[in-house]
């Protein structure tokens, strides 16, 4: 059941026979540029539900597909969390976002104006969909992105510099200096790739914070950090999106 606020309207939605997703959108009756948010490893749980709100609060409709199709983890079972990690496929995770975009650009709620926005393995996917949906993004912001240029990816999944050439949409990039699992080089094999292809992008490093620094959810949050960082991603949507 739609829950709504005197600002906000949020709810689970039926995106495609085997796909669902939350939603939230300012209450009114005007149409408001999309965020499509892709989410951690633990699948889409009331943290998420919850950045979907600040973007409707924001002037955003906001829609998490649940590319994890009911499986949510604590935050204290990694190891089975990054299992299921396993187990994605970007093709079909790419696929399920432009099933999204077609559903919430059919929607009262929803403008022509699309960014794209991720955490984590979301970070990455955000990365991703600014080359495999194309024209259809205009912005595409990655909080500590994963995954993207490793040397070595520990959960095997490949690296997406060769997609860097598909990108159209602007990029910001954010990282904490501490964060041990995306180390200093692989922020400069990502600049290399996006400054060689000539693409518009901005990479923000926060310095001595660590991975996950926005979930305040999480042992490595830090509010100073993931206020800065979400009025940079606020700041980036409305310069590229629109109000």
């Amino acid at each position: 059941m739609p829950q709504n606020t005197s600002a906000v309207a949020q709810q689970w939605i039926d995106i495609a026979p085997d796909l669902r997703g939350y939603l939230a959108h300012p209450a009114d009756d005007r149409p408001h540029p999309i965020v499509l948010v892709f989410i951690e490893i633990f699948g889409i749980n009331p943290h998420f539900q919850k950045i979907a709100v600040r973007l409707a609060e924001a002037g955003f409709t906001a829609l998490v597909p649940d590319i994890y199709h009911g499986h949510v983890f604590d935050y204290s079972d990694s190891s089975n969390a990054i299992a299921h990690l396993r187990t994605l496929d970007d093709e079909q995770v790419m696929r399920e976002a432009a099933f999204s975009l077609e559903f919430i650009r059919g929607q009262s709620c929803a403008s022509e104006a699309v960014g794209a926005l991720g955490f984590c393995m979301g970070g990455r996917y955000a990365f991703l969909a600014n080359a495999a949906l194309g024209s259809r993004l205009r912005a595409s912001v990655a909080f500590y992105g994963g995954g993207i240029a490793p040397e070595h990816d520990t959960v095997g999944r490949k690296p997406l510099l060769n997609r860097v050439p598909e990108m159209q949409a602007p990029l910001l990039l954010q990282y904490g200096s501490a964060d041990q699992s995306i180390q200093p080089a692989e922020h400069a094999r990502i600049v290399e790739a996006l400054s060689s292809a000539h693409k518009r992008y901005s990479l923000e490093v926060y310095p001595g914070v660590n991975h996950a620094f926005f979930c305040d959810e999480r042992p490595n949050y830090d509010p100073d950090a993931a206020a800065q960082g979400w009025q940079r991603t606020l700041d980036f949507f409305h310069r590229h999106l629109g109000d």
